[in-house]
């Protein structure tokens, strides 16, 4: 048996582990059992077995394999119990709706790509019966392995709001036998618009992370990234797909600068541009032209894709075309009428019309219910009355936005950015 500490330690690898390999897990499972719920719940019970075993065993070479063995066990053995019940209520001559599960033959199917299993849980998540606030927070839970609390954020909404949705998408999944596949192309455009908002949120939850010790979740962007690949194979002719995986992969480039060797976050403007991925910046310029060749430049993702662009551009901080940033934003802000669009405006603005520009723009959303607890608000507001001078007004912002994040070094970035205001 392992002492204490070392538990905890498990426990913690446990945790990382799980995050990483239970989308893979979920959705092998869901394609044995037809049943995206139970698949969840299964390979819960393979989690569950890992915290009974690996502190004292310790961790197995090959982690992902344990699960995945493990819960596939569990979904084999359940198949074949309902395979029993079924015989015997046949053989005393009750009739049975049939069963959505397999049978322990789909085992001999399981070595197909793990991609397109995760593409089709995506699809399967993202299935027409289901509002699209339901598709998405349940792809999330699923292939994102955020918890409920995280995906509430991710939408600012109340937390037992996002955990309704999701228990009652699974009931419905379950209910209407959805088939666990990739769905034709005629039945693509009704799905896409979804999968792709959940590749997008996905990606946006690696790249920038709600909750926990790090910045980024680098496993959740490649995830990402790889799902918008396929999706390009999947529908080349889609403007969208290749604004998308235009936005996550321009966004990527600059991954390897956003932090500090220590981890401590980098802001945009300090960031050693000599790190950034230009090659990749180079491919994915292309992408976006491609986008804009199939008539999407006004999509929304072409239109994010075009402002990352411009800082990709951008040689240096000063050079970045900060009015055609801020028009793109004004662009964008009329396609998706989000409040969050309008305070990326603001500090474009800021950038190019002076701070007071900018400040105003930022007041005028102070009273937009969806910001009323998001912590970038007072942030920007922050960064703006820092800018001009007011530094106790600044300082006062910045605690606020330390007050209602739940990232640990975005924290700590604007509980510093309060002290060095403090001093002057």
């Amino acid at each position: 048996m392992t002492n204490p500490a070392s538990r905890h330690d498990v426990h913690r690898a446990i945790d990382a582990i799980w995050r990483t390999e239970s989308p893979r897990v979920i959705a092998r499972l869901a394609r044995m059992l037809r049943d995206v719920g139970l698949a969840e719940d299964l390979a819960q019970d393979a989690l569950v077995a890992a915290l009974e075993h690996w502190p004292a065993s310790g961790v197995p070479d090959n982690p992902g394999a344990w699960l995945m063995t493990t819960a596939q066990r569990r979904a084999i053995d359940r198949i074949r119990h309902d395979s029993l019940v079924r015989e015997r209520h046949e053989q005393f001559g009750e009739a049975l709706e049939p069963a959505p599960m397999g049978t322990p033959d789909d085992t001999a199917r399981l070595d197909d790509d793990i991609g397109d299993d995760l593409l089709r849980l995506v699809f399967t998540a993202c299935h027409p019966v289901l509002p699209v606030e339901a598709q998405v927070a349940l792809t999330l839970r699923m292939l994102g392995g955020l918890t409920t609390a995280e995906i509430a954020r991710a939408f600012l909404q109340p937390e037992p709001t996002v955990a309704q949705r999701i228990v009652r998408a699974k009931k419905t999944l379950a209910k209407k036998r959805v088939p666990f596949e990739v769905p034709r192309r005629d039945e693509l455009p009704e799905r896409l618009a979804s999968v792709l908002g959940v590749v997008y949120l996905i990606f946006n939850e690696g790249y920038a992370a709600t909750a926990g010790e790090d910045l980024m979740r680098p496993a959740l962007c490649a995830e990402a990234l790889r799902l918008g690949r396929l999706l390009a194979g999947l529908a080349p002719a889609e403007p969208e797909v290749h604004g998308l995986l235009a936005l996550m992969e321009l966004q990527a480039s600059r991954a390897d600068a956003r932090t500090g060797p220590d981890g401590t976050p980098v802001l945009l403007p300090e960031q050693d541009r000599a790190r950034w991925d230009r090659v990749l910046i180079g491919q994915r310029l292309a992408s976006l032209e491609r986008a804009v060749q199939l008539g999407g430049a006004d999509g929304p993702y072409a239109l994010q894709a075009a402002i990352a662009a411009c800082h990709a551009r951008a040689q240096t901080a000063e050079d970045t075309d900060w009015a055609r940033i801020a028009a793109l934003y004004g662009e964008l802000a009329g396609v998706t009428g989000s409040p969050v669009v309008e305070l990326n405006r603001a500090v474009a603005v800021s950038m190019a019309d002076g701070p007071g520009t900018g400040l105003q723009l930022v007041d005028d959303l102070a009273g937009e219910p969806l910001l009323r607890d998001y912590h970038l608000l007072p942030a920007v507001r922050g960064d703006l009355l820092a800018r001009l001078g007011r530094t106790d007004e600044a300082c006062g912002e910045f605690e606020r936005a330390a007050s209602l994040t739940r990232n640990d070094r975005e924290r700590a970035l604007l509980l510093q950015r309060a002290r060095d205001c403090q001093r002057g």
